[in-house]
């Protein structure tokens, strides 16, 4: 066991290697295409079974008004209903297909767990897959020597009928899904309610950092992969539990290696670090994925994002529109990060005592995320980088502290030191002119850095 010292020891992982867990998260389950249409077959084929049960008698009215006829009708209309919801469940499979080759070829491969977790499309396949199972268990029921199952037959009446409205609305549904405004608005909403979940509203916008004493123990991480999400619940209580604090070293977003430090642990009053309990504490509130995941992963929006505006820009696409639509969307979402608390957070047991603290990503990141990889990219391209600049002024006029305007003061420069020298006069000109504006803005000057001749400083 390995006791604080003033230089941190580094415990290594467990030698019977990484670890190996099946883990169910609400996000893992929504986006998986096959859970929630697979549970609604299951319960299609509860359903049925237990209408099949009802064979009322030629003398039933009620029957007679649900179906007039005999078996052998009931069994041709089960036998249409259960081939044509077969074409059209292969109809929308296909149709995703495509549209997951396309978002991720034209626009970001990050994008597909968008297309999987999409309500709609799974909803579409549960009914289609609950219509063919509810189908089939009847064709399965009919004896031509019994009465006919009414009630089975009758839902698949309504179903088929359902099958018919929800495929036409799934077409139009996918079509609008595969235009790229679409995209980068799911991209924009979904990134927005993780900002909202995940820092919270200040005026001020600061980003806190918290001391922590020097050495301690390292703890390296049992497995590889990306950190998906951090529940801090269950190091609390151990912490608490054993008298010790932590400092989680990693943050949704993070890519981790087995064996690489992940927290830093220290035990009140010189103690023994219980380093098994440490070990099993962090393996349960580290949720490890091969992809990263919008759950509390705040930055994938805004690199969803610029996944869209640097394919555009590349050769084989060559829209810089595109591109500059979506540095508008990370423009609101930097807005709107400007007036929350960044950084760390410290989690404090019952007793007021900070036992946990929390990694977080100030201002710099979000900035850099979204400028260095549109900047580099579009060295000549004036559409984008007076976009880019757009999207500093837009910071500019609303920042709330001097370290986010000198974060922007900072983005500005790289972009004007971007412009290349073949560029025409007049391209460069325009784009150190939306550099003036944005020096502006930091000023307090908003008139002379939003005012302009037609409105060209606003519009692509």
């Amino acid at each position: 066991m390995a006791k604080p010292v003033h230089g941190a020891t580094t415990v290594p992982p467990d030698p019977r290697g990484p670890e190996s867990r099946v883990r169910f998260s609400r996000e893992g389950l929504r986006a998986s295409l096959w859970f929630w249409p697979s549970c609604a077959s299951l319960a299609a084929l509860v359903v049925s079974l237990l209408l099949m049960q009802v064979r009322p008698g030629d003398d039933a009215a009620w029957a007679q008004w649900i179906w007039p006829a005999g078996v052998e009708a009931a069994s041709s209309l089960l036998q249409t209903v259960a081939t044509s919801v077969m074409t059209a469940a292969t109809v929308t499979f296909s149709l995703t297909v495509v549209a997951l080759q396309l978002a991720s070829q034209q626009f970001s491969p990050r994008l597909l767990r968008e297309f999987a977790r999409d309500v709609r499309t799974q909803a579409v396949l549960g009914v289609l897959l609950g219509t063919f199972l509810v189908s089939i268990t009847g064709l399965h029921g009919m004896d031509p020597g019994r009465p006919v199952p009414v009630l089975v037959v009758g839902l698949v009446y309504v179903l088929g009928i359902a099958s018919g409205i929800v495929l036409l609305l799934f077409i139009g549904h996918i079509a609008r899904s595969l235009r790229v405004d679409t995209m980068m608005r799911n991209a924009h909403q979904g990134c927005l309610t993780v900002l909202r979940e995940t820092y919270p509203l200040s005026e001020t916008g600061e980003v806190q950092e918290f001391e922590q004493p020097e050495g301690g123990t390292l703890v390296s991480v049992g497995r590889s992969g990306i950190v998906q999400a951090v529940e801090w619940k269950p190091l609390m209580t151990v912490l608490q539990q054993h008298r010790l604090s932590m400092g989680v070293m990693v943050q949704p977003g993070d890519h981790v290696t087995f064996g690489s430090p992940v927290a830093r642990v220290w035990a009140d009053d010189g103690r023994e670090v219980p380093l098994p309990a440490v070990r099993k504490a962090l393996a349960e509130a580290l949720e490890i994925g091969y992809e990263r995941t919008p759950e509390q992963d705040a930055a994938l929006g805004l690199r969803q994002l610029t996944d869209i505006a640097v394919k555009a820009i590349s050769p084989s696409i060559n829209d810089p529109i595109t591109a500059a639509h979506a540095a508008g969307y990370c423009a609101d979402l930097l807005v709107d990060l400007q007036r929350r608390r960044l950084g760390a957070e410290a989690h404090r047991d019952a007793e007021g005592v900070q036992r946990l603290v929390t990694e977080g990503r100030d201002y710099r990141y979000f900035l850099d995320l979204v400028c260095g990889p549109v900047r580099r990219y579009a060295q000549s391209e004036p559409i984008v980088l007076t976009a880019v600049l757009r999207l500093l002024r837009d910071c500019a006029a609303t920042a709330v502290n001097d370290g986010q305007r000198e974060e922007i003061r900072r983005q500005n420069s790289l972009v004007l030191e971007t412009v290349r020298g073949e560029m025409v006069v007049a391209d460069e000109e325009e784009i150190r002119d939306m550099g003036r504006r944005v020096e502006e803005a930091l000023a307090g000057d908003l008139d002379a850095a939003f005012s302009d001749r037609a409105g060209e400083t606003r519009s692509v």
